[in-house]
């Protein structure tokens, strides 16, 4: 399992929310080419970056972001108002290795079906579509978390999973933000669901036990972001355990 850390986005600003509220920002004193600078002289080779005014359909941020991604050899997993397939295009163009999906592939019938057409490969499935999954009590919620989808948890994964997307980012609403625990229990039953399935575990991670919980459970990967701002995680630790993953591929 890798742990890709998080860097949140907010007006050019590094931050995270508490549930997904923008009333509830903490800025932080550091700059988003200072994290990945930061990151990438550890040896880490992936970062997860949130554009959060994209994801109000606010894209101030964006030419701030590719000019800062286009300097960096790091892998960035992108999302934040990702609503049209030409939305995703453009990302990949700007050389995003994967772009995230989230409340236009819920809202929309057409949209992951116009998506799988243009990036599934001749196997029938993408890598570089990340399919969010936000889940409040096994509900799947969207719109900044403000709606509830009438689909049911398992048969989204499984609609995905037909339309040859196999990797899921889920967010356990009620961890994030709280370093209170990782929604173990969540991947679980997604995991015995769909054991195939590329499960980015995030929301909750507080400290390296977290991980250790999440490895067990063989998520491919989980994202990390407030534990490390506010020291109960360290960069060399992230280190450390990438490293160690790696060597056991």
């Amino acid at each position: 399992m890798y742990i890709i850390p998080a860097i949140d986005i907010l007006n050019k600003k590094v931050v995270r929310l508490r549930e997904g509220d923008y009333q509830q920002v903490t800025e932080y004193d550091v700059s988003l080419e200072e994290m990945i600078e930061r990151y990438q002289s550890n040896g880490t080779q992936f970062i997860h970056v949130i554009d959060l005014n994209g994801a109000k359909n606010d894209f101030s941020n964006q030419e701030y972001l590719f000019n800062i991604v286009r300097k960096t050899d790091m892998k960035v997993q992108y999302g934040g108002g990702v609503r049209s397939i030409d939305k995703v295009k453009e990302l990949i163009d700007a050389g995003i290795h994967r772009v995230i999906v989230g409340t236009q592939a819920i809202t929309n019938p057409d949209f992951l079906k116009d998506l799988s057409k243009q990036f599934a490969s001749k196997d029938g499935h993408s890598d570089q579509i990340v399919v969010a999954i936000d889940v409040l009590d096994e509900v799947i919620k969207y719109s900044g978390w403000m709606e509830s989808s009438p689909i049911k948890l398992m048969d989204y994964v499984d609609k995905c999973l037909n339309l040859g997307f196999f990797r899921f980012l889920c967010t356990d609403i009620n961890k994030d933000g709280k370093l209170g625990g990782a929604g173990v229990d969540l991947y679980e039953k997604l995991l015995d669901h769909s054991p195939f399935i590329k499960l980015i575990a995030s929301g909750g991670v507080s400290s390296m036990k977290d991980i250790e919980q999440l490895n067990k459970i063989k998520v491919e990967s989980c994202v990390v972001g407030k534990a490390i701002y506010e020291g109960r995680i360290t960069i060399e630790e992230i280190k450390n355990w990438n490293l160690e993953s790696l060597i056991s591929i």
